[in-house]
């Protein structure tokens, strides 16, 4: 019972360190897959009258489970064709244990593709 009582706390402060790590990295993946689909937007759709918002509400509808007031979406590209478009988003983190933060910053990922 002593070793028990002795080893329980770091247990469940390294359970919870998981899963806010798991949270983060959750919210990692979201934003990647939102902004690739994004990119492919912007690639596709540089006829479109304002393809750099039709670009970027393409990642915010992708996004869905983040905090749409949180995350922040450039495009930057000359829309001619056979151009590059890049989309970039970030979005902000903070791992926190026992109401301390422990780590905390932005994620961020961007993705390039060719304008058709």
């Amino acid at each position: 019972m002593v070793e028990f009582t002795i080893v329980l706390p770091i247990l469940l402060l390294l359970l919870l360190g998981i899963l806010q790590f798991g949270v983060v990295f959750n919210n990692y993946i979201t934003l990647t897959d939102a902004v690739r689909a994004g990119a492919r937007q912007a690639s596709v759709g540089r006829s479109v009258s304002d393809p750099s918002g039709a670009a970027i509400s393409r990642v915010r509808a992708s996004a869905t489970d983040l905090d749409q007031t949180k995350l922040n979406v450039t495009v930057t590209s000359v829309w001619t064709q056979g151009a590059d478009v890049t989309v970039q988003a970030t979005y902000p983190y903070s791992i926190s244990l026992l109401g301390m933060v422990v780590s905390s910053g932005n994620l961020t990922t961007k993705s390039t593709e060719r304008v058709e």
